[in-house]
């Protein structure tokens, strides 16, 4: 596809390996940098995972089994941000090919999945007028967004949407910390972690029990996960009992402490400076351990110590003693775990894990300010991750002209246009270890359901 056939919006899309007008051919065929629609028009004509997505929403409910229930996907809310900002909220479809229509014709910047309501939502006003207030949410995944613009505090090569990888792994922790519980803790076993596209995580838990969760129980679940509650203004931002709840124990001995000590302690140079060790020592309560402490410190500066080892050595000075046992309050010898939470421990968006009507970018949309897709994130080797080096926007559009070239190759023709390009691998991660487990689950929950009822019913005959 030429520059002029991505510009003026071409319908065909045909990937075409000619000269645009002026017989200028695009160098090395790359796709020009940027984002707009008529770049999208591409993207979601050959490259988005349409008919993935309808599967994944619909539960199993497509099918022709008598127990599933045909107006599952009708009834779920859609929500597209489109360019100029025009948002369009409660948009519903009956179908695959409706939901791929509509998402082709309307290029959205961003799609976002809301809760399966009650009533089919484009259709909620009909049902107010008739007096009956039967339009509300009734089944939802179980949802977590956690942004790294929350851990401002306490990195110090970022601030805001920027992330490096000294940063990033930040949300790494948060993915093994989180998930592990899900799993283990809450008994879950669909779920999916996505990439946001710029600075954060999105998790979706997918299973049946999850989606029926109420609104009280998805309040419990976040607070069950909530350590910090501090601010910008609080110098003590966790606050933990002794002994540690398991499952907080778990994730200091598995995660948090190696991790603080080996990565985060030395990429963000948490004690270099003066600033940013009196802001860990702010969180000791022992004002005579504090006035020692900052004493080594301030003399260390005339040492021999040299630069790449001040932050390890004043850790393990600050460990020390707080661990000493010559202090008899708990308090002290508990500061070590505090400021290791307070640092690495997943800072979550409570709110949007506790309504069942909260809104959550679709996994597979392009983020309009880095091009980046939001591709799933494989929990077992998140650490591998690299947020940097995901699928842009104009990458695969250059992988789809490059491929457009070599089309002689053997059984290119048979794959999937996806499958031509370096969103093949999300794709096939998605499919292969998320959407097959669910959907056999999902079957078998209605499977088992019917049956019961048929059980159910033959026992209230023969009585």
């Amino acid at each position: 596809m030429t520059r002029e056939d991505i510009e003026s919006g071409s319908q065909d899309m045909v990937i075409d390996e000619g000269k645009p007008e002026g017989g200028e051919r695009m160098q090395g065929n790359a796709a020009p940098e940027g984002f707009n629609v008529n770049y999208l028009k591409v993207y979601y004509g050959k490259l988005f995972p349409h008919a993935d997505m309808f599967k994944w929403m619909s539960y199993g409910n497509d099918g022709k089994h008598p127990a599933c229930d045909q107006s599952y996907f009708g009834r779920r809310e859609f929500s597209f941000t489109l360019d100029n900002d025009i948002y369009l909220r409660f948009q519903s479809f009956n179908s695959a090919s409706e939901l791929e229509n509509s998402i082709k014709e309307k290029c959205p910047f961003k799609i976002d999945i809301g809760p399966v309501y009650s009533v089919d939502p484009a259709k909620r006003h009909a049902y107010a007028q008739s007096g009956d207030n039967v339009f509300a949410p009734v089944e939802r995944e179980l949802i977590f967004d956690i942004d790294i613009t929350d851990y401002d505090d306490v990195r110090y090569c970022c601030s805001g949407a920027d992330v490096c990888l000294d940063c990033w792994p930040l949300m790494t922790v948060a993915i093994k910390v989180i998930d592990a519980s899900l799993k283990d803790d809450f008994g879950f076993n669909h779920i999916l972690w996505v990439y946001s596209g710029r600075r954060g995580v999105h998790c979706w838990v997918c299973d049946g029990k999850a989606r029926r969760l109420t609104n009280e129980q998805r309040a419990s679940i976040a607070e069950y996960f909530r350590v910090y509650k501090g601010n910008e203004n609080s110098h003590k931002k966790v606050s933990l009992s002794d002994p540690l709840h398991p499952f907080l124990g778990r994730s200091y001995t598995e995660v948090l402490k190696d991790f603080f000590e080996s990565k985060l302690l030395l990429s963000q140079k948490l004690f270099s400076t003066e600033e940013r060790y009196e802001k860990i020592l702010e969180m000791i309560p022992d004002e005579s351990i504090t006035s020692e402490l900052r004493g080594k410190w301030q003399d260390n500066k005339r040492s021999s110590i040299s630069k790449e080892d001040t932050n390890v050595v004043r850790w393990e000075q600050l460990k020390r003693i707080l661990q000493s046992g010559k202090h008899k309050a708990q308090g002290p010898q508990m500061c070590v775990k505090e400021i290791v939470f307070s640092f690495t421990y997943p800072r979550l968006d409570m709110e949007v894990s506790k309504h069942m009507n909260h809104l959550l970018k679709a996994p597979f949309c392009v983020h309009p300010k880095t091009g980046r897709v939001c591709v799933p994130i494989d929990p077992n080797c998140c650490e591998e991750f690299d947020p940097t080096s995901v699928p842009t926007l104009s990458k695969l559009l250059e992988e789809m002209n490059t491929g457009s070239l070599r089309a002689d190759i053997d059984n290119v023709l048979l794959m999937p246009e996806w499958d031509r390009t370096s969103l093949g691998k999300s794709v096939r991660f998605f499919r292969s270890s998320f959407l097959q487990p669910l959907l056999k689950a999902c079957k078998e929950e209605i499977e088992n359901s019917y049956n019961a009822k048929l059980q159910h019913s033959k026992n209230s005959l023969n009585w």
